[in-house]
């Protein structure tokens, strides 16, 4: 591989592969559309792995997930989902799809056809993974990943997704067929639908050929003990992934260290202080660093404020919050009075406009200590550039093609601070709608 100053990861299952062509998708139209088309062309299988799961979601022009997978079910595809089921200490939420009654009925009435495995996390975590895999073995084998849901809410929100053609893909498969054999709720009465305890996949034996040139590199966050088969990826190293995997952390914590320019970040939660310090230290080196969250947080983080125990939860935003090269964003509704701005999901770093990595990791806790969490890197400044350009352009109402990565981050800047004085003022924003937040005031009830 050639050598590259914002260096991958050297933990973990997957070692960087060359050869791949990827495509960043950005909000949920341009992620379902893709998505639907993709599954709609499957011709050998379909993998999943779900997170949580709408029963009022539908694919634009294509009905229900269950309708779309039906339809692949009748054509001859093996269509797989490997769906998270909470335990008890995970709370509940109406958007999770635990293989209730209800659930299993929806199934027999929609998609009778379908292969669905549940699986758990330890303890309170989740299975939080979002990725497909598209006729996985063949030579048009294409892998997704990143933050999105499939529910109904998410059509309001930030979001990104990756696609990924070219031997990288295998990864992505690898890792579905790793926690499918392995699944939890495998030997449980109600673990499976429409298979057997003792359906198991293969693994991965060959990456397909190069569709590109970038190279990728699929990292995951795997706690310890959830899962025993350390069975090598195809040109990676023998891995025990008994003892977890953490290549996500490693690798956010390598590229910025490398920085040497920007840094730009859009995640759904200020970072822990594991990423916050090697961010305070490029900042100190004279890195311009913006991150983009949540205007308003989760109701979590409001109650966390107002908890003496929980003040770690803040260290990491109030040491960024010292240095002038940091700006910290969020999306302003129209005006003053709109209670329901989007709301940001999406989880991605860009460093220099040379390397981006995507995926469906948060910064906080949850996602970097138990979580199961996968996430893709990407060196290409093309690619990196664009979607530099694409992502900007949302939020200043302006194309920054024209400028480098500092020059665009420096705009973005100047209309965060005047849509703040404008929400101060009761006045309407600008274009984009990026807005600056005051990381002393995150999270404060007004």
């Amino acid at each position: 591989m050639q050598e590259y100053y914002i260096p991958g990861a050297v933990s973990g299952s997957y070692p960087v592969r060359e050869g791949n062509r990827v495509r960043p998708l950005v909000d949920s139209g341009e992620i379902f559309a893709r998505l639907g088309e993709a599954a709609e062309g499957a011709r050998q299988s379909l993998w999943i792995t779900v997170a949580f799961l709408g029963r009022d979601f539908t694919f634009p022009g294509r009905g229900s997930v269950f309708d779309l997978l039906d339809r692949a079910t009748r054509r001859g595809v093996d269509v797989r989902l490997l769906v998270w089921r909470p335990n008890p200490q995970a709370g509940d939420h109406p958007i999770m799809f635990r293989g209730t009654p209800d659930d299993r009925e929806l199934i027999r009435a929609r998609a009778p056809q379908i292969k669905i495995r549940w699986d758990r996390a330890i303890d309170r975590f989740c299975q939080h993974q979002k990725s497909w895999v598209i006729d996985a073995g063949l030579p048009s084998e294409t892998a997704f990943l990143g933050g999105i849901n499939l529910t109904a809410r998410s059509s309001h929100h930030h979001d990104l997704y990756l696609e990924i053609d070219g031997p990288a893909a295998i990864d992505v498969g690898h890792n579905f067929v790793q926690r499918w054999n392995e699944a939890s709720e495998r030997g449980a009465p109600d673990g499976n639908w429409n298979c057997a305890t003792t359906d198991l996949l293969p693994f991965p034996q060959q990456p397909s050929a190069p569709r590109g040139a970038i190279p990728v590199q699929i990292q995951r966050m795997m706690h310890a003990g959830r899962y025993r088969d350390g069975h090598p990826a195809p040109g990676g190293q023998p891995f025990d992934i008994a003892d977890g995997e953490r290549s996500i952390a490693e690798q956010y914590v390598r590229a910025i260290d490398a920085a040497r320019s920007t840094i730009y970040l859009e995640n759904q939660s200020i970072p822990i202080m594991e990423v916050a310090a090697p961010l305070a230290r490029a900042l100190e080196r004279g890195v311009d660093v913006v991150l983009l969250v949540p205007t308003v947080p989760e109701k979590y983080v409001f109650a966390a404020r107002l908890n003496p125990a929980e003040r770690s939860r803040f260290e990491g935003m109030e040491l960024l919050a010292r240095h002038p090269n940091f700006l910290m964003t969020g999306i302003a509704g129209r005006d003053a009075g709109d209670s329901d701005p989007i709301y940001v999901h999406a989880k991605a770093m860009l460093v220099d406009d040379a390397w981006a990595t995507i995926g469906s990791c948060n910064l906080h806790a949850f996602s970097l200590n138990g979580h199961c969490e996968m996430n893709a890197s990407f060196w290409d400044e093309a690619v990196v550039r664009d979607l530099r350009r694409r992502l900007l352009s949302l939020r200043v109402g302006k194309d920054t093609a024209s400028l480098d990565d500092r020059a665009a981050l420096a705009h973005y800047r100047a209309v965060a601070d005047d849509n703040r004085r404008r929400m101060e003022r009761g006045e309407a924003m600008r274009e984009g709608l990026a807005v600056t937040l005051r990381p002393e005031r995150y999270g404060v009830m007004d």
